[in-house]
């Protein structure tokens, strides 16, 4: 049996052990658990694990339990905090993305893992799946031969999320960089093979979300409800997706200010600049619905262009110099496009001893150093250096 300990069980981390880890090795349990609101948590766990015993801090916590490994579900503010702390010790660590929020976050847990033997599986689901590591497979055969260009995209159709939820608060999520760029920047230097070193980037905010309304105001209370596309009643009478639950007003002065850059923006882009001199765009989308969803990138060389969407669930393949293309079809529907049952089966390999992370530590950071990069580039409007992790 597994014996896991729970650093922040809210909603993310919970689907995560009872979809993916247990599908893995249905003996995992939960057996402790840091969180300050134990009544929800006890409400949400499985019966499996109603015994499973809560703590004030991981120090303690890992005195008690004879656990096998951790993992942190926190809000994203607290990620470094704590696997700053889980460094300490040698125990498989699942570790939620954004990994850090800024950049003194990010130096700190850099400093703590430069010598720990904590090993570490980053939820960096996009990377391991399997139209991404297909891709991948393609350019390492010489299919498009050296890689000299690569755009990526993201139209999110499910994008009111990050202003009608707690992802609309700033000093929690750090930004749109940070919560989906970072999946982004990751499978990009992935696919690429060499990290980003320079980026210039983007955002547009206010244009479409945020505004003037009182702050904390519901649906259920606004005078605008029968008229406002965001509605409950709209959503379902335009078929529009989105949340067909009472919800917070996407267009509340508490979604943040532009001027400040604390409200999250309705689209950004990033060209960014590999090591080689190859370079690449990015571009997220947050105000698409519906079939708008697109996902995935292009891969660009001499001998042929590869790409890929995940929505589409199809990979083509062009070679530039014989009359030849291909179109790979992936079948099924899986979490983060099956990227996070990849993850589960590193994770339970990891704490076995019987495989290594291919999201390790280290990627969780040099995808957060592009990200500030480009978060700080899109405030001041000029290039800015990526830091480099050094271990």
């Amino acid at each position: 049996m597994i014996r896991l300990g729970v650093i922040g069980y809210g909603g993310r981390i919970h689907g995560a052990i009872n979809s993916q880890f247990r599908m893995v090795d249905p003996e995992l349990r939960v057996t402790a658990i840091i969180d300050p609101d134990e009544k929800q948590v006890r409400a949400r766990l499985a019966d499996c694990d109603r015994d499973a015993v809560f703590y004030k801090d991981l120090a303690t916590m890992v005195r008690k339990e004879k656990l096998d490994a951790l993992a942190i579900g926190t809000r994203c503010n607290l990620h470094s905090r704590y696997a700053i702390q889980a460094a300490r010790y040698d125990l498989p660590l699942f570790l939620e993305k954004p990994v850090a929020i800024n950049m003194r976050q990010a130096t700190d847990l850099e400093r703590a893992f430069a010598q720990s033997r904590c090993p570490v599986v980053v939820s960096f689901p996009l990377r391991v799946s399997p139209l991404c590591e297909l891709a991948r497979q393609y350019i390492e055969d010489g299919a498009v031969d050296t890689p000299v260009h690569i755009a990526a995209v993201n139209y999110v159709p499910y994008g009111t999320v990050y202003w009608e939820r707690p992802y609309r608060d700033f000093q929690i999520t750090g930004g749109l960089f940070l919560q989906k760029a970072t999946h982004d920047f990751d499978y990009m230097m992935y696919l690429m093979g060499e990290p980003i070193v320079r980026v210039s980037a983007m955002a547009t905010r206010g244009h479409v979300f945020g505004g003037r309304k009182k702050a904390n105001l519901y649906c259920s209370e606004c005078s605008d409800r029968e008229t406002c596309l965001e509605s409950p009643e709209n959503r379902i009478r335009n078929s529009a997706g989105g949340s067909h639950e009472d919800h917070l007003c996407l267009y509340g002065r508490d979604c943040g200010s532009a001027e400040d850059g604390t409200l999250n923006e309705d689209c950004s882009s990033a060209l960014v600049q590999f090591a080689s001199g190859a370079h690449g765009i990015y571009t997220q989308v947050f105000f698409s619905r519906r079939d708008a969803g697109k996902r995935g990138a292009t891969v660009s060389g001499y001998m042929g262009t590869v790409g890929f969407d995940w929505y589409a669930n199809e990979l083509h393949r062009v070679r530039h110099h014989t009359p030849f293309s291909a179109v790979e079809k992936a079948s099924g529907e899986a979490s983060h496009f099956g990227g996070d049952i990849q993850l589960a089966y590193d994770f339970m390999g990891l704490i076995k001893g019987k495989a290594k992370s291919r999201t390790p530590i280290e990627m969780g950071l040099q995808s957060v150093y592009a990200c500030l990069a480009a978060r700080e580039s899109a405030q001041k409007g000029r290039f800015v250096e990526v830091r480099q992790v050094s271990f």
